[in-house]
């Protein structure tokens, strides 16, 4: 025989088996009923899943371009008269095709298009997926197994979870899954994508031993998923017996966390920064509480290491212990304008405190070095506690402008707008970087101890202002009054009383300042302010306000001889600006101690001299003409 005889022979045997496939498939549709392919795909489906399917709808059988059996409107469990935990539009079961060669229906792969998943958790912690999920741990017992098909696909499928337990009603729509089932090995892999809020989001899911996994037993678990706001992963082990934990290493990314906040839990944080974020450590979660221990987590710049807690028991809840060596707290505090742009007036946009309420947080935070715009502190342990939308901000302990400070603040939501609380303790401060910080004065130097208690309440920082009340003290040793030289002053006005001349220049020197203020509704009353040096005595009384940051004050400056007696006085006055007061001497005090002009001040206090003196002028200048009667209103003339 030669070699094209061999080749003609194997060509006519090869076009009979495709002759003889394609008769088979063309028969196919009469030896494999519908009936008789919906059963055989119910079988296989509950020998691998351990669940019944149920079609409510037709069946078709389709062989091109490959074998499909499709079933219309399918649920999968017992429903027990309520909604299904799982139904599909369609159950499309791929076929394999030497099967069909013989008239048999093996599945190669499932296909669920558009289903619905609904989860359901009671009070008491029951799930309707209970049932299934024992049907699927006793289906994957390896007693006598068969798998026929090993991958189960969800096409643009929606999952509905509602928790009683939690309050917790959530939905992801437009699910894509592969399913891998575990046939030779224990494992069960799921990866496709999903939409949460309106954010797509990859997902990822490993389970190491399924049987295990499903029946409570622990499992490996590996899960990423990764949405535009934020990143999750977890790699450890899980376990539901008796109740659900978890042990692993967690991480998280974000861009912004303000952003993942707010898509993670409707979290709307006030303020700035909350920007950059990464965290890593070690999980061990109970129920929906978490533990991270090992922490490092970055925030802003930020970077921290320590402890932190997770807890959703109704309100979002977070505590933990951070250490971190360089802190910058500027950009939370950056949104925060207490001025207008001119720099001299309170500023009247509403204060926005929403989003206080939705979460709750219980934070100690240590740092070698602290800014906050351009005060720069040393050491620093601070507390952080948010509760019931009241926020409380604790300076433990901090080491600032060569000082330490103590104290707390609290900002809380009012019917007014917001409530503020302070009390606050800055000892043996620099007294000029701490008040030009706080105040923007720059009046003061030397060291001092700074104690104020204040509250009030606005729907702006102008409105807070009004309705500020508490007290301010202050005291200082050995320091000096900066921009004037009261001794200098007063020996020159007591050998020339009218001098006059530019007083804001050089520094007074004291041995003791002591200054205590009390505030009513924005209202400032001086109580006591003196100043006490060798050879220069100061008092002061009278008024300020602190929505118009303005004084208005009156004191007396004495000048002290070599005995510590009043040499010589002056009474003066402070009016303007606070930050730009200038005190001025009282001009009725200065004549009457001036030789020339102090007879002309008698003199015009007689009446007689007075009336002289104005009919002199008079006579020189000509009489003075009569204010000429405002005009009155005329009725406008008639139009014709």
């Amino acid at each position: 025989m030669t070699a094209a005889t061999g080749l003609k022979r194997l060509g006519i045997a090869a076009g009979v088996v495709i002759v003889a496939g394609m008769a088979g498939l063309l028969a196919a549709p009469l030896l494999i009923p519908a009936d008789g392919a919906r059963d055989a795909v119910k079988a296989q489906i509950r020998a691998v899943t351990g669940l019944d399917a149920v079609v409510h709808g037709p069946v078709e059988v389709s062989l091109f371009p490959s074998g499909t059996v499709r079933l219309v409107n399918v649920v999968l469990g017992d429903t027990n008269g309520h909604a299904p935990p799982l139904a599909a539009d369609r159950l499309i079961a791929h076929l394999r095709f030497l099967p069909l060669l013989v008239g048999q229906i093996e599945i190669a792969d499932i296909v669920l298009d558009h289903p619905h998943i609904a989860v359901k958790i009671d009070k008491d912690g029951r799930s309707n997926w209970s049932p299934l999920l024992a049907a699927l741990a006793s289906a994957l017992k390896p007693v006598d197994r068969i798998v026929s098909f090993t991958e189960i696909r969800i096409d643009n499928g929606t999952i509905a979870v509602e928790d009683a337990s939690h309050a917790l009603a959530e939905n992801l729509s437009k699910v894509d899954l592969s399913l891998a089932w575990p046939s030779i090995s224990k494992s069960f892999g799921a990866t496709g994508h999903f939409a949460w809020r309106g954010e797509p989001v990859d997902a990822s899911i490993i389970i190491s031993d399924f049987l295990a996994a499903l029946t409570g037993d622990n499992s490996g678990l590996k899960i990423r998923l990764s949405g535009a706001p934020l990143k999750l992963a977890f790699e450890g082990v899980i376990g539901s017996a008796p109740s659900f934990k978890a042990d692993g290493t967690l991480s998280a990314e974000a861009a912004s966390l303000r952003d993942a906040l707010r898509w993670t839990g409707d979290t709307r944080v006030p303020g700035g920064g909350f920007g950059r974020f990464t965290l890593k450590g070690r999980a061990t979660m109970v129920e929906s509480a978490i533990s991270l221990a090992g922490v490092n987590v970055e925030l802003d710049g930020n970077a921290a290491e320590g402890v932190l807690s997770y807890a959703a028991d109704g309100q979002r809840t977070w505590q933990g212990t951070l250490a971190a060596d360089d802190l910058d707290l500027t950009p939370y505090v950056s949104t925060v304008r207490l001025m207008t742009a001119n720099a001299r007036e309170w500023n009247g946009v509403p204060i926005a405190l929403d989003g206080l309420a939705s979460f709750a947080i219980d934070l100690r935070l240590s740092a070698a070095k602290v800014r906050i715009g351009r005060v720069q502190l040393g050491r620093t342990a601070l507390g952080a506690g948010l509760r019931d939308g009241k926020l409380l901000l604790s300076v433990i302990e901090s080491q600032g402008f060569n000082g330490t400070i103590h104290g707390s603040l609290a900002i809380a939501k009012s019917e007014t707008g917001a409530g503020l609380k302070s009390e606050m303790h800055f000892i043996d401060v620099d007294l000029d970087s701490c008040l030009g910080e706080l105040f923007g004065l720059h009046r003061l130097e030397g060291k001092g101890n700074l104690n104020f208690a204040l509250e009030g309440s606005g729907n702006s920082v102008l409105n807070l202002t009004r309705n500020l009340s508490g007290t301010v003290t202050l005291d200082s040793q050995q320091g000096a009054l900066a921009g004037i030289n009261v001794e200098q002053v007063l020996r020159r006005l007591e050998r020339r009383p009218l001098s006059g001349g530019d007083y804001r220049s050089g520094h007074t020197p004291f041995d003791k300042l002591k200054l205590a203020l009390k505030l009513t509704n924005g209202a400032v009353t001086v109580e006591e302010a003196s100043v006490n040096g060798s050879s220069v005595h100061i008092a002061l009384s009278g008024t300020a306000s602190v929505p118009s940051r303005e004084v208005d004050l009156n004191g007396t400056a004495s000048l002290l001889d070599s005995a510590n007696n009043v040499a010589f006085e002056l009474p003066f006055i402070v009016r303007g600006p606070w930050d730009d007061a200038l005190p001025l001497p009282d001009p009725a005090s200065l004549i009457r101690r001036s030789d020339a002009a102090a007879p002309l001040l008698d003199a015009v206090r007689d009446r007689k001299v007075r009336d002289a003196v104005r009919s002199a002028l008079d006579r020189l200048m000509g009489p003075r003409k009569a204010p000429e009667p405002a005009p009155t209103a005329t009725a406008a003339p008639p139009t014709h």
